[in-house]
Order: C-alpha cells, then structure tokens, then sequence
C-alpha cells in the first residue's frame, strides 16, 4: 500500500562512524510500511549539513505531507529552529520528534526559538512522557506521545542464571554521557578486592573516548573498548556481560537502554531525564543518583549478590520494553501521519 511522502530531518550520520539514529531506523520502518521518505542529511561538516536540510525542504517539501525534525537540545537544536522556520515560510506542516534529555532546560534558555519552533507545529511527538510532561507544563497542548521504537524480534531474550560483574557500557563517547564514570565505578570494585571487567562500545564524539582510553591505560583497568559496532555485533556480544549501566547526565529515553532491557541484561541508570519513566526502580532496573560511583556500586552489588532479584528484574524489563515494538507503535504513527 503507497501511504504518504514525507521528509525527515536528522543527523543521518552512521556512514561517517557515528552511531545510527532514529532517522535511519525510524525511516526505514515508515519505508517498510509503504511511506515514500526523502532524508537529510548525511553531510559530517555541520554548515554543509544545515543547508543540506534547508534545501531538501525547499525540493522535497512541497512533494511531502509532512515535514519530520529531529529535535536536539544542544548546538544541533538550531538545525530544527532553521528547518522549522523555513517549513513555516512555505506553509509545509512539519513535526518535530524531541529526541534531546535536556529539551526543558531548552524551552527556557531559548523561549522565543522555542514557541516558534513548537508551537507552529502541526504536534511535537514526544518519545518519553518526561518530555510530553515538561512540555504541557510550559503550555503547548500540541504533543503527541510515540515512544521510541524497537523490532522486538530483532532481541533475542537472555536470562541470566547469576551475574558477574562483568559490565557493558554502550553509548557514543561525549561527555554528556559521562563515560569516566563507568571507568571510576570499575576502578572502586577493583579496589575492593571484586573481580570485575568494563566493556565500552560506541563511537568518538567529543574526545572523551580517547580521554577514557588514556584513564583506563594509566590505572591499568581491565576495559576493553571496541569501538562502533553494528547493532548485530553489539547484541552478540552482550552476551557475554551481566549488567548494563547507563551513566549519563542527561537523557530522554534511550534507545540502547530499551535493547539492554529487551535482551534481558540487568540494568542500573542514573536517575536524570526520562530514565525514571522508563524504568521502575527496583521493578525493571535499579536506578541511583547521577556522578555517584558510590550508588552504583551498592546497585552492581545488589544485581550480582541477589539472582532472584536480577532475574525477576530482567524479565519485567522485558515485558515492559515489548510494548515499544514497532508492531505496536506504528498504529500510532500511522493515526498522526495518515491524518
């Protein structure tokens, strides 16, 4: 069935060694489901990109039913401000999709980019009720919750029987995400006599992968970095940790949170952004304060002493994450788009 033409707008960037975003699995659903999607932009230069987008607006937009904007909320929130005025200029209905943890802070900073921005939306979809609450709260009633999405069958189930300490770490490498914490809670189970072992997986973005690399070869910490790995490759290898941790400072809901807990791997987050409505702490994850080694460590603790609790934890996460299949969201997605 030929449903509608759509343009998005996002970061399409996986090809030039950063991780893949909703732009390219969110679009290739949509594509699946019978949507003509034209895409922008795939340039690595940040100038080249940005007029890459606006003149994709300006070819594809009026061929398109709507317009969708990846929405950041730091240096690339510009990029959505820019698409959506020009979108309002020529009267082409554009949707920007929150994807930035710190969007709220971002409604404030920048008030005046934000009303025009969102609130001459035709609705702002909202992955995470965090962001839907933050932004009623600031008065705009044109949002839309979608959550973000998986292929569920594209997880196989893994319940552990115990768990180790052996932990998995998968995000790019920039310092919102805090990566030095990961190496710091390694560092303190060491210390205290635990035999415990760190994976990292993600791509350099901001230098903090070198940094870490650096921090981990000084201290001589058992880490093992592997760089961008295909979605394939990193579930294979999950399988061979027991704990995911998310250490972030800022977050709204991420995706390889929502795989880690779809795979069955017990996981422990900082409690900022969009977690705490993702996961219920102590139900489908531990959840602890955000920069404290100290609480992640009582939670690795908690995982590795208590396999009753890992595993009931495990199974809950699973049941909860199987409502954001694609199966299932795309009815949602097709209620807005088809409107």
């Amino acid at each position: 069935m030929q449903r509608k033409s759509l343009l998005y707008i996002g970061n399409k960037l996986s090809k030039k060694g950063v991780t893949v975003t909703s732009i390219e699995t969110l679009g290739a659903f949509l594509e699946k489901e019978g949507y003509q999607v034209y895409t922008a932009s795939s340039k690595k230069n940040k100038i080249l990109r940005l007029f890459d987008m606006l003149y994709a607006v300006l070819r594809y937009g009026t061929k398109s039913s709507a317009v969708l904007i990846d929405t950041y909320s730091t240096q690339n929130f510009y990029f959505a401000v820019a698409v959506g005025n020009l979108c309002r200029l020529l009267r082409i209905p554009y949707i920007p999709i929150l994807r930035g943890g710190d969007l709220p802070n971002r409604l404030v900073k920048s008030k005046i980019h934000s009303m025009k921005l969102f609130g001459g939306a035709k609705t702002n979809v909202a992955p995470s009720a965090y962001l839907l609450n933050a932004f009623t709260k600031q008065g705009f009633s044109n949002v839309t919750y979608i959550p973000n999405t998986i292929a569920i069958e594209n997880y196989p189930f893994f319940l552990r029987k115990e768990c180790r300490p052996r932990l998995l770490w998968v995000r790019s490498f920039a310092e919102i995400y805090n990566p030095d914490l990961a190496l710091t809670v390694l560092e303190s189970l060491i210390s205290e006599g635990i035999h415990a072992e760190l994976c990292m997986v993600g791509p350099e973005k901001d230098g903090s992968l070198a940094r870490c690399k650096t921090i981990s070869e000084a201290k001589k910490l058992p880490v093992r970095f592997t760089g961008k790995l295909s979605k394939e490759d990193w579930i294979r290898l999950s399988r061979e940790y027991d704990v995911f941790i998310n250490t972030t400072n800022f977050d709204n809901t991420p995706v390889s949170v929502i795989e880690a807990m779809a795979l069955g791997l017990p996981v422990i987050s900082t409690k900022v952004g969009g977690v705490p409505y993702l996961i219920e702490d102590g139900e489908e994850g531990i959840l602890v304060a955000p920069n404290d080694s100290s609480e992640f460590i009582i939670a690795i603790k908690k995982i590795v002493n208590d396999p009753p609790l890992a595993q009931t934890i495990s199974v809950n996460a699973r049941k909860k994450v199987e409502e954001f299949d694609w199966e299932k969201v795309k009815l949602k997605w097709f209620q807005l788009l088809d409107a």
